[in-house]
């Protein structure tokens, strides 16, 4: 019974291992040999995705003469030599390409977040200067604007101060005017009282004459 059991189990086991899917190591090594057969020594092994150089290949094309890296000579079955690396080396390479593309992939995206958070500072910068500019535009206007009366001010100050002058000047003219006359005035007063006295003193002096005249005129009769 006990038997019967264990070889039912080992069919089953038998019969999961034979239903399942499994795959071709790409881990291998290759002989190189002193000769063109399997009877000749063998130099080395060769791992799979070792790089050699082709020196010649046999008289049937079955076996190619090669070099390795480290300077080793020997025969290889040609069949196993191949133009490009292996599956497992160029896989490999893809992961490691696949693994770069995703840190540059990765990079490239901080870089856009950056340009992209430049723009809006840009834009924000760009709004500013575009609203100072209008402010200097607007101060440029006014300072036009004060500009323009400062001038037209100052052509006004300038008729002013030709007409103060020109004032002033007739000022003093209707002063020195003024001063002849005054002078010219006192002048006369002082002729006019000089007659006038001159004139009471000859009067004074006539008349008593003419007084002493009539009465001796009248005692004559």
């Amino acid at each position: 019974m006990k038997y019967t059991l264990l070889l039912i189990l080992l069919s089953i086991c038998s019969s999961l291992q034979a239903g399942e899917t499994r795959y071709v190591t790409d881990q291998l090594e290759i002989t190189m040999r002193s000769g063109q057969s399997t009877k000749h020594q063998i130099v080395r092994m060769l791992p799979s995705g070792s790089a050699v150089e082709v020196l010649e290949s046999g008289e049937d094309g079955d076996y190619t003469r090669i070099r390795t890296a480290q300077g080793s000579e020997g025969w290889v079955l040609t069949r196993y030599l191949d133009q490009q690396p292996s599956a497992r080396q160029r896989l490999e390479r893809a992961d490691k390409r696949l693994s770069e593309l995703g840190a540059e992939n990765k990079r490239l995206s901080r870089d856009l977040a950056q340009v992209r958070s430049d723009k809006r500072e840009l834009s924000k910068e760009k709004d500013l200067l575009s609203s100072e500019h209008e402010q200097l535009r607007q101060e440029l206007n006014r300072i036009k604007r004060v500009s323009a009366d400062v001038l037209s001010v100052d052509k006004e100050n300038q008729s002013l101060k030709a007409l103060l002058k020109q004032t002033q000047s007739n000022y003093e003219q209707s002063q020195e005017q003024i001063t002849a006359l005054q002078d010219s005035t006192a002048r006369d007063w002082f002729i006019v009282g000089g007659g006038v006295i001159l004139l009471g003193i000859l009067i004074g002096l006539i008349l008593p004459k003419i007084r002493w005249k009539k009465k001796s005129d009248w005692g004559t009769f």
